[in-house]
């Protein structure tokens, strides 16, 4: 594969974002050159990961000479930067499918993609999402994507095509959303970081009503200063926001550490214990205090979020004018179910609003900063045609796997996901952060104070044999 382009030859492919713009905006690689590496590293990683519905090649290389040409480009957050969309919010010029089979024209972009490349990044494509973005594995009828640490395994769901490409080094930042974990999970399963926002940071928009409340767009990037730059970008903001310094300067965070699963009975293997155990010591290590304290997720705001996850698909069904019958059989009764739940009234605002008043008083309560969770049971599911089983047996092997996302959605807080080392069969281990209402900037600077302390591996073996660590930024 050839990873270099600009002058000299000098290596493009792997860099982080951050340091991508920054020698775009010097003059020391064109945006050209960039994109140009990257298509080029799509066209022989891509047949073995499945990332894309669309690589947007010629209009992408077209859209990289605008940059070049833009007498703004000293100052773009993301000069030059080749992104990723997921397929379930707008780019002009293409097709948004929500992974069904009708495809529908979009004249505009989406508002996150119209301040991505009002921030200098170019979109090179669309990535490949579950039916209706609902389940924890990304496939469908004739495609499957998977995992670039183990093609044998997912990548997850439902920006399962968006993490793919990160993890495989085919973009350095690409877009995704979380309406029940489908940032972080993907995140986790592949080795990256990623933001959760709370509820109203950034533009929302995903489907019909953004699950009731329950989805945000985010970023997924191989370091958090990738992510701190594309959440500020997503934000509205003109440049990356400081996440160097304390929050609180002179004094150390309370850091909870959650062992009980919200799902009774799906608990975590040994290696995700682990994480956990590694993960607190290492927070003892730095300074922090460390309690055990396990928030509560009680029955109603449980039935809440399964509720809004249920009528989130046929809102959708019906906010993109679909054939009820040309659904996946699983979406068919995930649909059917939603039509239930809406007409039984139990999408009921108060339920969300309650649990988020009990999430923030389990911080306050203790004064805690932080709580610290695993975000997975055990590997990530088998990268297998999941579209072909029933509902029970998608919904039972999420649940499962990855009961510990979506209580945060209901709540509306913000939660990041941070690689934490591999599993003894190589494939990566992650680690959750929640905070209460605001703690956006505090997750990600302890989410940064981790990888000072303990880097990861930023790319896939399959990208990246050497696993060379991130260079310092330009």
């Amino acid at each position: 594969m050839d990873a270099s382009g600009g002058p000299g030859g000098a290596r493009v492919v792997g860099l982080p974002a951050t340091v991508l713009a920054a020698r775009v905006r010097a003059g020391e690689l064109s945006a050209v050159d960039v994109v140009r590496a990257h298509l080029a590293h799509i066209g022989d990683v891509e047949p073995r990961v499945g990332a894309f519905r669309v690589v947007r090649a010629e209009a992408a290389l077209a859209e990289a000479a605008e940059v070049d040409a833009r007498p703004d480009r000293e100052s773009l957050p993301l000069a030059g930067v080749p992104v990723a969309v997921k397929d379930n919010v707008g780019v002009a010029g293409e097709t948004v499918t929500d992974g069904c089979a009708a495809a529908t024209p979009v004249g505009t972009d989406h508002e996150v993609v119209a301040r991505l490349r009002a921030a200098g990044a170019v979109v090179v494509g669309i990535t490949r999402v579950p039916e209706l973005c609902l389940y924890a594995a990304t496939d469908g009828p004739g495609t499957v994507t998977r995992n670039p640490w183990d093609t044998a395994l997912s990548p997850a769901g439902s920006s399962g095509g968006s993490a793919a490409a990160v993890a495989a080094g085919m973009v350095p930042l690409a877009h995704g959303n979380d309406g029940m974990g489908s940032l972080r999970l993907p995140a986790a399963a592949c080795g990256l970081v990623t933001l959760k926002p709370g509820r109203g940071v950034l533009p929302g928009g995903i489907g019909a009503d953004d699950w009731s409340g329950m989805a945000v767009n985010g970023v997924l990037a191989t370091t958090v200063d990738d992510v701190a730059l594309g959440t500020a970008v997503l934000a509205g903001e003109d440049a990356g926001l400081d996440w160097s310094a304390s929050p609180d300067p002179g004094r150390p965070l309370r850091v909870a550490v959650g062992r009980r699963s919200p799902v009774p009975g799906a608990r975590p293997d040994a290696a995700a214990r682990g994480a956990v155990e590694r993960t607190a010591r290492l927070l003892r290590g730095a300074g922090h205090v460390v309690v055990e304290r396990d928030p509560v997720v009680p029955p109603d705001a449980a039935i809440g979020g399964i509720a809004r996850w249920l009528a989130g698909a046929e809102d959708d069904a019906a906010f993109l004018g679909l054939d009820r019958t040309a659904l996946q059989p699983r979406s068919r009764t995930h649909a059917r179910l939603g039509r239930l739940v809406r007409r039984a009234g139990l999408v009921r605002p108060a339920t969300a609003e309650r649990f988020r008043e009990r999430t923030a008083a389990f911080f306050a309560d203790d004064d805690l900063d932080v709580l610290l969770t695993p975000i997975t049971n055990g590997p990530p599911l088998p990268a297998r045609p999941w579209h072909e089983r029933g509902f029970l047996a998608n919904v039972t092997a999420n649940a499962r796997w990855a009961p510990w996302a979506s209580p945060w959605n209901l709540a509306g807080v913000p939660a990041v996901v941070v690689p934490v080392g591999t599993r003894p069969e190589g494939t990566p281990l992650a680690v959750q952060l929640v905070g209460p209402p605001g703690s956006e900037t505090r997750l990600l600077w302890l989410a940064g104070e981790l990888e000072r302390r303990q880097p990861w591996r930023r790319h896939a073996p399959v990208f990246d044999p050497a696993g060379a660590p991130a260079p310092a930024p330009a």
